[in-house]
């Protein structure tokens, strides 16, 4: 053992002597490469760097076009007619986010659109201006026929929510000729003649909260057929107004925010209960895309939409 460990000794050291004739012998041939070390280890540092660099600017560029590149998705929309101004700018907003998705929307009254998603048109998020048209073809109120009478089950139940909170109110046109100041003056009008109100119709959203307020006020809807003028849809009655060709209307804030209209009263929740506007997606081959939408609708961004003009977020 003694031997071998004296063995080894020998062929380190002669090693370790021989390494040091090479050094000896290399700088004597290369007398300045101490000098020029530094610049070498810098040179291979820039190097290193740009390398670096350039494998993270392919993998932006990639990450760029993979995201100019997504699979177009065109999304079908329909949303009651109130919500016309609000979700076409936020449509606008949304395409920062996802511009691979083309929004069509189709608005109008909630009832017609109910009448539409139930005929096979083809539609990815409706969104309602009352639970009662949403109610219509949720499948998880399959067995209620009150209000799902036809036995519908179109919308993706788990995405079912309330979305925002709209207000009742009675507005009038530019300088408000026949001096109206709120609902109860309103009624006592109504019952003598002496006005020309503007309503949505029985079958929209904005008609039937107003068959409400003329329950609470004990007004029957058909003795005061002279004193009615009927919309289709909310912004068919708003119009109305703003032509003045009826002293008011009954229409939601939001409307007679977008309009310019003066709102001279607003109905309370005893009066004709809370406007709530549901949402969901339907069942189909975009759920996906619409669920990413409608989840953009609850954001602060779109929010801030929503509130310009008199929503608020539903509680």
């Amino acid at each position: 053992m003694n031997c071998v460990r004296r063995v080894l000794a020998r062929s380190c050291i002669a090693a370790l002597f021989n390494e040091r004739a090479k050094k000896k012998k290399f700088e004597r041939k290369y007398p300045n490469m101490k000098k020029l070390l530094p610049l070498l280890l810098a040179l291979a540092l820039v190097f290193s760097l740009a390398a670096c660099s350039s494998k993270t600017d392919d993998t932006t560029t990639d990450d760029t076009q993979g995201d100019a590149n997504a699979e177009s998705v065109d999304l079908v929309v329909f949303a009651a007619a109130s919500m016309t101004e609000t979700l076409t700018q936020i449509a606008e907003m949304y395409k920062e986010v996802a511009p691979n998705v083309n929004i069509t929307y189709n608005f109008d009254s909630s009832g017609k659109l109910l009448t539409q998603i139930s005929e096979g048109a083809d539609c990815d998020l409706f969104i309602s201006a009352a639970p009662m048209q949403m109610n219509a073809m949720d499948g998880s109120l399959i067995d209620d026929k009150d209000k799902n009478p036809d036995g519908l089950d179109l919308i993706v139940t788990d995405s079912r929510i309330d979305l925002l909170e709209n207000k009742v109110t009675l507005a009038v046109p530019e300088g408000n000729p026949k001096g109206i100041e709120s609902f109860d003056q309103l009624a006592e009008l109504l019952k003598s003649g002496d006005v020309m109100l503007a309503i949505g119709n029985s079958d929209v959203p904005v008609g039937q909260y107003t068959e409400k307020i003329f329950a609470y006020y004990g007004l029957d809807e058909a003795a005061l057929a002279d004193s009615l003028t009927y919309g289709n849809n909310v912004k068919e009655v708003t119009a109305q107004v703003s032509e003045a060709s009826t002293d008011c209307g009954i229409i939601y804030a939001t409307d007679a925010c977008s309009a310019g209209l003066t709102v001279v009263d607003s109905a309370t929740t005893e009066m004709c209960g809370q406007v709530i506007y549901p949402a969901a997606v339907l069942k189909g081959e975009k759920e996906e895309a619409a669920q990413a939408f409608l989840d953009y609708l609850q954001t602060a961004d779109a929010m801030s939409v929503f509130e310009s003009v008199g929503f608020s977020a539903a509680n």
